[in-house]
């Protein structure tokens, strides 16, 4: 394992919750890009434009909360669930690959498949440990253009143990992209500024570490136990 690669396992009662951290380097510099944001666990968050709206005397509604913190990134499920849900990840974090395999398929099934949750995917590529994730991102908006985002999400996670810029074109190829457009679209650096914006988006809503899920507008850092998503999102329905 690279010695730049950092984990953190931070004990719940008797439950681990395990995330990748961002180096304090990447913290501090992303600090000075990032909105100041007051954040709590029990009473939710605020993002850079509440923060504009507040200054101009405005007010926001939690539907305004959500979509500042959703943006316009892809999402599973009902557009008006009364449960959003975003996450902020990284296709090269093994702890995402924990979440994608063993929480999300049943969060999918009981609450996205029943029109309970959206579910949104934002990119949080942690580049100084990962060396494919910047690529790997990108690359997930480029299959996005062609419509196919969750498709290829798929593929990056379950094979994340092959990952290169290799098959990264590869792995398109054989969902069926347009290989032209998406290689091009890849290799011209196209939506850099877009994972770049999910970037400081995460790191000014709070976000430190990989997986970082927001449950409408609440933080839960880490691959938790579908369990502990279950007792969140069932407090949610319940308002």
């Amino acid at each position: 394992m690279d010695e730049l690669e950092s984990q953190s396992e931070i004990k719940s009662g008797d439950k681990k919750e395990n995330t990748f951290f961002i180096p304090a380097a990447i913290i501090v510099a992303g600090a000075l890009i990032a909105f100041a944001v007051v954040y709590s666990n029990r009473g939710g968050m605020a993002v850079p434009q509440l923060k504009k709206m507040a200054a101009a005397g405005e007010s926001a509604s939690s539907a305004q909360v959500l979509g500042d913190l959703a943006d316009d990134d892809p999402a599973l499920g009902n557009p008006s669930a009364p449960v959003t849900m975003v996450e902020f990840a990284d296709f090269q974090c093994p702890f995402c690959a924990r979440m994608f395999s063993e929480t999300l398929p049943q969060i999918k099934e009981k609450y996205v498949k029943t029109g309970k949750v959206k579910f949104v995917y934002r990119d949080f590529p942690l580049s100084s440990i990962h060396q494919f994730a910047q690529k790997a991102a990108e690359a997930g908006e480029c299959a996005d253009e062609q419509e196919k985002f969750w498709q290829y999400h798929d593929i990056l996670y379950s094979r994340q143990q092959q990952l290169s810029n290799e098959n990264i074109k590869k792995w398109a190829d054989e969902i069926g992209l347009d290989i032209a457009q998406f290689n091009q679209c890849l290799d011209s650096g196209k939506y850099m500024d877009e994972v770049a914006k999910d970037l400081a988006d995460g790191q000014a809503a709070g976000v430190t570490g990989t997986p970082g899920t927001f449950v409408n507008g609440r933080l839960v850092s880490g691959a938790l136990p579908y369990a502990q998503f279950e007792a969140i999102i069932e407090a949610e329905l319940k308002k």
